[in-house]
């Protein structure tokens, strides 16, 4: 009789049979989740373009709102610089840099500028019925809500997606659209 129990280390079945996955299971398993990446990535550079134009819209709509409520709440003349050429805006207060109300324009404390994002620019800016499409622009908010009146086109590299942010003149409201949008000229018959 056989006292000694069974052997360490030895897998208890059938001998040669196999502990692992072959080589064509493998290349299966490669292939499907390659398959999934690639789906996967196309979804994101599908989506991706649309997250950095509405990020934008959202950080211009951001600061004009903010620069309305700081220009009635401080009861002064707010500005919001726009350089069309490099992609960036700012807000300029009433305000010197030592405090106080700046008399002249030159002493006003410009805020640092906030760009935008690299597959974003500025197709044009209309400012009460101009555009322009290169250079510094600015537009200003008054103590009573009041605006100059104008529309941001922003588009987007390399797909051409158009974003429309446009500000009334009068109430100071922001609204914005896809794709480029001007609002009609009043006519006679509106105002019956």
């Amino acid at each position: 009789m056989n006292t000694a129990g069974p052997k360490l280390g030895v897998p208890r079945g059938r001998v040669g049979e196999r502990a692992g996955f072959s080589l064509v299971e493998m290349m299966g398993v490669i292939l499907i989740l390659s398959i999934i990446a690639t789906i996967v990535s196309v979804n994101w550079n599908a989506i991706l373009p649309k997250a950095e134009l509405h990020e934008a819209v959202r950080e211009i709509s951001s600061t004009l709102s903010g620069t309305r409520s700081e220009a009635i709440a401080r009861n002064a003349l707010f500005q919001v610089q726009y350089d069309i050429d490099n992609g960036r805006w700012r807000v300029v207060t009433p305000f010197r840099v030592d405090g106080g109300l700046a008399v002249a324009d030159q002493e006003r404390r410009a805020l640092t500028w906030s760009s935008l994002p690299k597959s974003v620019r500025f197709q044009a800016i209309t400012i009460d019925g101009v555009e322009y499409s290169r250079g510094i622009v600015f537009v200003r908010f008054d103590a009573l809500g009041s605006a100059s009146g104008h529309t941001i086109v922003l588009v987007q590299s390399p797909v051409d997606n158009r974003y429309t942010i446009e500000v009334q003149g009068l109430l100071g409201l922001i609204d914005y659209y896809e794709g480029v949008r001007t609002r009609p000229e009043a006519m006679e018959a509106d105002f019956r």
